[in-house]
């Protein structure tokens, strides 16, 4: 059976003012795009996995519409020349955002039917922050999404998917999807997996799994800095049998419902001047702080200096910031030796409003190449290390410390860009406060502003009453 694989992956905020353009993207092909999504290790022998290209980029800005319609164009025309199929195989997000498009996943996948035709099945995995729609729904026969955050079973859940395409053509029971927007929307910091109420809310989710005529339950937190009408929390279910699929989605929505108002920050969430307060007085450490509005993995810009302004003001020492995008900085230095002191003005690079930072560093180790515009550079200032980064980028892996000789577990204060932290930092933590910051993904949920959003929604409204209404694929009439 041949299954093309392929899609496109990016979180984009709508209060971003930088929007990505062909070059912030990463193509994935062939052999490569196999491995990772899971699908290189001969777990399904009889399908025959052909892997077109998945763009993916770090969550950013809204993406420039010829970039977009690039992308959609060189995939169709990729997609035809594979035709026939048996199947197809996305690898999405769902909360993607171009200027002009109400519903860009529900575009692509649209395109992607129209293409193969209304016979061949297509499944799909999402990220849990996606948003999902009515067109999007009607287009699909498998819908699959993460059950962590932070994300540690994205191939797992491309196997879902494919596991049930497979078994679909293998002649197993044809798949269907059923789903229930729920007027909620809380950012991932507030929902985290490995908190309560979503740690059991998630959990619950392979007991419906088990269910006769369900194949894959889904609970979506949705994508809350996309100033949209899509953005919404649902409960989204693949089944064989549609009422069991319905009656699935309508307990998970309801369930996520009931417990809106218990969703909090996994770790204390304060101001930045108290968060600096605590760190100037805190021993022992690592004292780990995430700047939580410049998070780039949500879709922060990641050039935002407020941190490392007030950080200064206060003449506070031993801070490792990791990072700040910068490649002006990062080009005036790049040709200097270690050890050289140099006038740098930091912030703002790709243009957020927040304070430029102007001060002598000492440079340090640089890591990357101008050819392959991935620069990097250590400096040291006012007795804290600050490394500046040619591209957007977060600082979630140890050995994105340690290739620049820093151990992270002995700093005394870490500052990431951040929202929770990530599986390999958050053990470190002695302690760990969220700042709240200001940036293009700000935690004041209520304060953000609002044109299209559907209303009501909660938290933006409160005391409005709701039930479940369930929605089927159209494709179940088929």
């Amino acid at each position: 059976m041949k299954i093309a694989v392929g899609g496109i992956h990016t979180e984009c905020s709508t209060y971003s003012p930088l929007l990505q353009t062909m070059d912030d993207f990463r193509i994935l092909r062939g052999v490569e795009l196999l491995q990772v999504t899971g699908l290189g290790d001969n777990r399904f022998p009889d399908a025959d996995f052909l892997p077109l290209f998945q763009a993916r980029s770090i969550p950013g800005g809204p993406v420039e519409p010829t970039c977009y319609l690039t992308f959609k164009s060189r995939f169709l025309q990729e997609l035809k020349a594979a035709l026939p199929l048996e199947g197809v195989l996305l690898i999405m997000h769902g909360a993607m955002h171009v200027p002009g498009l109400d519903d860009v996943e529900g575009d692509w996948i649209s395109a992607v039917r129209e293409t193969v035709g209304p016979d061949i099945p297509i499944a799909v995995s999402y990220d849990l922050h996606g948003n999902v729609t009515q067109r999007i729904v009607d287009q699909i026969d498998i819908f699959c999404a993460y059950r962590t955050a932070p994300h540690i079973d994205v191939c797992e859940t491309h196997l879902r998917a494919a596991g049930n395409l497979v078994d679909q053509l293998r002649g197993g029971p044809r798949r269907m999807v059923a789903w229930a927007p729920v007027p909620v929307l809380h950012p991932g910091e507030r929902t985290s997996t490995e908190d309560e109420p979503a740690a059991s809310l998630y959990t619950a989710l392979s007991a419906f799994d088990r269910r006769s005529g369900v194949s894959d339950a889904n609970l979506m937190i949705g994508y809350v800095w996309a100033d949209t009408a899509r953005a919404t929390a649902a409960a989204v279910v693949t089944g064989t049998d549609p009422d069991a699929a319905a009656e699935a989605a309508k307990e998970i929505a309801a369930a996520y419902w009931a417990n809106r108002a218990g969703f909090d920050f996994g770790v204390p969430a304060k101001p930045l001047p108290d968060c600096l307060e605590e760190a100037a007085v805190t021993s022992g450490g690592p004292f780990i702080l995430a700047d939580s509005g410049d998070n780039p993995t949500g879709g922060g810009v990641g050039d935002r200096s407020d941190v490392l302004a007030l950080w200064l003001e206060r003449g506070l020492q031993g801070g490792v910031f990791a990072g700040i995008a910068d490649p002006r900085s990062v080009t005036k230095v790049w040709s200097c030796d270690e050890g050289t002191s140099v006038e740098l003005s930091i912030g703002g690079a790709f243009g957020s409003d927040c304070p430029e930072v102007a001060a002598q560093v000492t440079v340090g180790r640089k890591i990357g190449s101008e050819e392959n515009s991935d620069r990097e550079v250590l400096v040291y200032i006012c007795g804290n290390s600050l490394i500046l980064t040619e591209k957007r980028r977060p600082f979630h892996n140890l050995e994105d410390f340690r290739r620049f000789g820093i151990e992270p577990k002995e700093a005394p204060v870490l500052i990431v860009k951040s929202g929770y932290l990530s599986p390999e930092l958050a053990p470190l933590a002695n302690p760990a406060r969220m700042a709240l910051t200001d940036g293009a993904v700000n935690q004041d949920i209520c304060a953000l502003i609002n044109k299209h959003r559907t209303s009501p929604s909660y938290p933006f409204q409160t005391g409005f009453d709701w039930h479940p209404v369930v929605r089927l694929s159209s494709r179940v009439f088929r």
